[in-house]
């Protein structure tokens, strides 16, 4: 389509060194700095909340798409963080004293589970976070026959865990860590995930995946736009450009999408 869906943005949010962007279910918008502070804004942009960790370190992944809790995850500090909806802390962990030794991805999972790759020994790690114990661990090399596996990201999300790995493009593991299938992606930024759908900007499209039938397609024409990432929420969608995030409706579009 060559339509134009997000003309006028709803609002605007600008931070000086913008980093990581996530959304929760009630569209309230998280987002981090690069020296690891996190911000809390409503859907329409106003701020609500702050928080600013007692150490700072970048935070390489920021989930808030559990609602209730709020998941960090910092390469640099080699730690997680688990805070509720209104930034509190509820639980401060090293990736050390858990026999990890180089956490290069994490993100949170169902049933007090974090999902870590851990460079060092070339493994995905479940762990349970109310105890920081791993649980099971998977050599991934084994699984997707490379040996040089550099992740991005991981999400999970409908009781699969999705890993961005650029060079590969997204794997896709059950809940147990087992591989389904390697989706030979490797234009994809970041893991924006909608329904049965894999989300991206590309050469000036919103671009769309197919989980289930792996169809590729072309939503809509986004002009004008210097946007290297895309976040969708409930009810509202997301363009990172920088320092700044612009707040736009959901296109009927989009939210059509079965």
């Amino acid at each position: 389509m060559s339509q134009d869906l997000l003309e006028n943005a709803l609002a605007e949010i600008e931070i000086n060194g913008l980093d990581q962007v996530s959304m929760d279910n009630r569209d309230q918008i998280f987002i981090s700095s690069r020296q690891g502070d996190l911000y809390l804004y409503d859907s329409k942009g106003n701020r609500l909340n702050y928080f600013s960790p007692p150490r700072q370190g970048r935070i390489s992944q920021l989930e808030a798409a559990w609602t209730v809790n709020i998941f960090t995850f910092s390469e640099d500090l080699q730690e997680y963080r688990v805070l509720d909806r209104f930034l509190n802390p509820i639980a401060e962990h090293n990736f050390f004293d858990a026999s990890i030794n180089l956490a290069k991805a994490a993100t949170f999972g169902n049933n007090n589970i974090v999902w870590v790759w851990d460079e060092s020994d070339l493994s995905l790690k479940r762990m349970d976070y109310l105890r920081n114990l791993v649980l099971d661990a998977q050599p991934l090399p084994l699984l997707t026959d490379s040996k040089n596996l550099n992740i991005l990201e991981m999400r999970e999300f409908k009781n699969r865990l999705f890993v961005l790995a650029p060079e590969e493009g997204v794997f896709v593991f059950d809940n147990q860590g087992n591989l389904i299938r390697q989706i030979n992606l490797k234009q994809v930024p970041n893991l924006c995930l909608y329904k049965d759908y894999l989300l991206w900007i590309e050469n000036d499209h919103l671009n769309t995946y197919c989980l289930s039938t792996k169809a590729i397609f072309k939503l809509f024409e986004v002009k004008d736009s210097k946007a290297s990432k895309v976040v969708v929420g409930n009810s509202k969608l997301l363009l990172v450009e920088g320092d700044k995030v612009k707040i736009f409706n959901m296109p009927t579009l989009l939210k059509n999408l079965k």
